[in-house]
């Protein structure tokens, strides 16, 4: 799997790409902002991008507008997006414009390479990815909200892992359940939430993080 590398910080995009070199992926190119990230992509298309939401010159959502205009000239790339702070609402924005093959991750997911791994071939094959501490913490701020206390604690936790952009499969695999439980917590969660049950995984999770994050 070839990889696109853009952050400013030269020695984070070295130890990264070193890390991902010795894990048997393939880094296409390194970026040091935007400019150069769209150059190297005309150039070679990979087929992810990882890249900072945070990018010169003023450091706010470059990186996140960058996503999106990759997502929408070259479909077949998919981006995960990394940022040093937990900032839930830039991940459902990239959610509600980018389409599928988008994640986005806290900086320090990518010492652990079995999970940048896991991201990067979820991603690969079309799944969404979205931080499980980014999940908890619009599921904090709701905690309260009527809705949620009447789901059951098995259904919390089959929520969490949908908003995360577990497949049903995965759901099944992770909470050692079968096809049928996991089908029919799937369709309380919606029941109870009042979101339409959507059979496309993206907009399954974009439904239920624009659920979460309504105050």
């Amino acid at each position: 799997m070839q990889i696109g590398l853009a952050d400013d910080a030269a020695l984070f995009r070295e130890g990264l790409s070193r890390l991902l070199v010795e894990s048997g992926f393939d880094v296409a190119f390194q970026a040091g902002d935007v400019d150069e990230l769209m150059a190297a992509l005309e150039a070679r298309l990979p087929d992810a991008v990882i890249l900072d939401i945070h990018m010169p010159p003023t450091y706010s959502n470059e990186g996140l507008l960058a996503a999106v205009q990759i997502r929408e000239q070259y479909p077949g790339v998919a981006v995960l997006l990394l940022s040093q702070y937990l900032e839930a609402q830039y991940a459902v924005r990239l959610l509600e414009t980018g389409g599928d093959m988008v994640g986005y991750l806290l900086k320090e997911r990518v010492t652990d390479i079995d999970q940048l791994r896991d991201a990067l071939q979820r991603l690969g094959h079309g799944s969404t990815v979205i931080d499980p501490q980014v999940v908890a913490d619009l599921l904090r701020r709701r905690r309260n909200a009527d809705t949620l206390m009447t789901l059951t604690e098995r259904e919390r936790e089959v929520l969490e892992l949908m908003a995360e952009g577990r497949s049903n499969k995965a759901i099944e695999k992770t909470l050692f359940l079968g096809q049928k439980t996991v089908e029919t917590h799937i369709s309380n969660i919606f029941q109870k939430l009042e979101l339409a049950s959507e059979p496309d995984d993206h907009r399954r999770v974009l439904a239920v993080l624009s659920y979460l994050r309504t105050t």
